[in-house]
C-alpha cells in the first residue's frame, strides 16, 4: 500500500498521497461524505455508481468489512479518498480489511492527502469530475483525463445497474447472530407493530430497481410485505397486473432527470395504487407529478442533516446521499411539500394525498437518529391496507401552506 497514488480534478487541482485497495484508475465525480461511520454501507450503496468518494472523517478503516453490511454486494464506488488508513481492524464484526475488499472489486483508494483542503475545495467550488491514479503519467495528463470524465448531469446511471429480471425479495433485516435485534430496529419499532398486525395477509409490494439499497426491502419484509423487485425499465401496465397492493420508487445514482421513461411509467401508476419513493424515488415521483429537479452545488452526503416534518413540527436526523434536489416552486398546485431541509430549505419530502402518493429524498432505512425515520416504512403499511390511511395529518394544511425552516 505504498504505491504513490494521484487524485486530478478538473481545474486543476492535484491531491498526492499513498495507494490503498487496487492498484488501478478509475475516473467519476468528485464527492465528499461527511459521516464518521458507516463505510462500507457507503460504499455498497448504488447511489454512487459513477462517484470517486472523499471521507471527511479523519481515519476510516478501522472497523474493517465484514458479510452483513453491504447494501448491494460489492463496492459500487469507482474510487475512495481518506485522510488516514487504518490498517488494523479492532471491530468483533471484522472478517477482511477495507484494503483487501476494495482490492478484490478492483476499486482504488488514496489516503495520506489533506482531506479538509479537498472538502473546503468542493464546498467551495462545486462538485468536481476527477481521475484517481496509480500510473505514472504526468499531472497534466491525469487533469486533461479528468475534463474527459462525462458531467454527472444528463446521465442515465440507473438503468444500466437495475436488475435485469423480476425476482422475489422474502429476507428479513438482518443481524449478528448473538447481537441484540432490538437494537437494528427488529423489535419494539413501528415496523414490528406493522408485522404483527398483517401475518395473516401480507402485503405485495412492487418495487422498481432503480440501484435499491437492500436494507430498504428487508424493513418492506419486516413489516409484512411481500415484495417483487422488477427492473428500471419495467411496463406500468404489467406491474399493474401483477396486481401489487402498493409500489416502491428505490434510491439510485444519477440525474433523475435522465432515467428512460421512468416519468411516464410512474405517471401511469399515480392513483391506482399507492406509491413511495426514497431518494432517486423521490425525484422521479417529483417528475411525474410535473415537478423540476437540478443538480446541487455539492449535494448532501451525511449521516447528521436536520429535516423538519412539517405536518407534526418534528425534527429528524437523517442519513443523506444526493446530489440533485427538487424545485419546490415547480411542485405549486401538483404536490405538497411535506418535509425540508433546516440547513438550507431544500425539499426532503412531498406528497401528493388525493393521489396516495409520498416521497422523501433523504434514506430512512440507515441509522442516523438512530431510527428517527423508520415510521415512514409503517405509514406505506396503513396506506396500503383496506382502510387505507393518511399521508398528511389532520391539522398540516396551515404549516404546508408555508413550506420555510424557522
Amino acid at each position: 500500500m505504498s504505491k504513490r497514488c494521484v487524485l486530478a480534478l478538473e481545474d486543476g487541482q492535484l491531491f498526492e498521497g499513498h495507494s490503498f485497495g487496487a492498484a488501478a484508475e478509475a475516473g467519476g465525480e468528485v464527492v465528499f461524505h461527511t459521516s464518521p461511520f458507516g463505510y462500507q454501507e457507503i460504499l455498497t450503496d448504488p447511489s454512487y455508481v459513477g462517484q470517486i468518494v472523499t471521507m471527511a472523517a479523519t481515519q476510516m478503516g478501522n472497523v474493517g468489512t465484514n458479510g452483513l453490511d453491504d447494501e448491494s454486494g460489492r463496492p459500487r464506488i469507482a474510487g475512495m479518498v481518506v485522510r488516514e488508513y487504518s490498517e488494523r481492524a479492532s471491530s468483533w464484526r471484522s472478517q477482511g480489511s477495507l484494503h483487501e475488499w476494495l482490492n478484490a472489486a478492483g476499486v482504488p483508494g488514496l489516503h495520506g492527502v489533506d482531506t479538509r483542503k479537498l472538502v473546503r475545495h468542493l464546498r467551495t467550488h462545486g462538485s468536481k469530475r476527477g481521475v484517481l491514479s496509480t500510473e505514472s503519467v504526468s499531472a497534466a495528463a491525469l487533469i486533461e483525463r479528468a475534463r474527459a470524465v462525462p458531467d454527472m448531469e444528463g446521465q442515465d446511471l440507473a438503468t444500466p445497474i437495475s436488475t435485469r429480471t423480476p425476482y422475489e425479495f422474502t429476507r428479513p433485516l438482518r443481524h449478528f447472530e448473538g447481537s441484540d435485534p432490538a437494537r437494528h430496529g427488529v423489535i419494539g419499532s413501528p415496523i414490528g407493530s406493522a408485522r404483527k398486525s398483517l401475518e395473516a395477509a401480507p402485503l405485495h409490494v412492487v418495487a422498481y430497481d432503480y440501484g435499491l439499497k437492500a436494507t430498504m426491502l428487508e424493513l418492506l419484509v419486516d413489516a409484512g410485505c411481500r415484495v417483487t423487485v422488477v427492473p428500471a425499465g419495467f411496463p406500468a401496465e404489467q406491474v399493474l397486473a401483477l396486481r401489487p397492493d402498493g409500489v416502491f420508487l428505490t434510491n439510485g445514482p444519477g440525474d433523475p432527470a435522465a432515467v428512460a421513461h421512468a416519468q411516464e411509467r410512474i405517471r401511469t401508476l399515480l392513483g391506482k395504487v399507492p406509491l413511495f419513493g426514497i431518494c432517486l424515488g423521490h425525484q422521479l415521483l417529483a417528475l411525474a407529478l410535473g415537478g423540476r429537479t437540478f443538480k446541487m452545488k455539492f449535494g448532501h452526503r451525511g449521516a447528521n442533516h436536520p429535516v423538519q416534518d412539517l405536518a407534526t413540527g418534528k425534527v429528524e436526523i437523517t442519513s443523506q446521499n444526493h446530489g440533485f434536489a427538487v424545485d419546490a416552486d415547480s411542485l405549486a398546485g401538483k404536490a405538497v411539500v411535506t418535509h425540508l431541509n433546516l440547513n438550507d430549505g431544500t425539499v426532503e419530502g412531498l406528497a401528493a394525498p388525493e393521489l396516495q402518493a409520498f416521497s422523501v429524498q433523504y434514506h430512512p432505512e440507515s441509522s442516523p437518529g438512530p431510527h428517527d425515520a423508520r415510521h415512514l416504512f409503517a405509514r406505506f403499511v396503513r396506506l396500503m391496507r383496506p382502510e387505507g390511511g393518511q399521508i398528511v395529518p389532520v391539522g398540516a394544511a396551515r404549516l404546508l401552506a408555508n413550506p420555510r425552516p424557522g
